[in-house]
């Protein structure tokens, strides 16, 4: 299926890319709307019917990317670092350090994806009987 965005769309929302960054991006791009087709499968559907925006499903295509591509290779799967010299210390910790593209809280909630939570009432059925507690004998 076609990419929600291009690398042309990314590089106007970020920077201008390099050529081998563009190849990086167009299949960053491929990656990213395949994962917006999994979490809501009828998004193809929404924006033919404009139910959802074009623009939206865009931005949010290109920041997905644009959080992997800032990753880049330096701190691959590096999660925090420190230096200490003396009395001087410097740390940093990484958002993304394994650069994988992926969907925010936000994005899912742009494209009403909502995490359901759900019960399971495990109290047995009431028969009507008098209730009896197994810890009062």
């Amino acid at each position: 299926m076609t990419a929600f965005a291009t690398s042309t769309d990314l590089a106007a929302r970020w920077r201008p890319l390099s050529t081998a960054e563009q190849a990086q991006a167009t299949t960053l791009l491929d990656d990213a709307s395949a994962i917006v087709r999994a979490e809501v499968p009828t998004v193809d559907a929404q924006i033919t019917a404009a139910t959802l925006d074009t623009g939206l499903v865009l931005a949010i295509v290109c920041g997905m990317v644009k959080r992997a591509m800032i990753a880049g290779d330096t701190g691959e799967g590096v999660s925090a670092q420190q230096e200490t010299a003396g009395p001087f210390a410097y740390s940093q910790t990484f958002s993304n350090p394994m650069g994988n593209v992926y969907l925010t809280k936000q994005d899912r909630r742009l494209l009403g994806v909502s995490s359901q939570a759900f019960t399971i009432d495990t109290a047995p059925v009431d028969s009507g009987a008098a209730a009896v507690n197994p810890w009062c004998w």
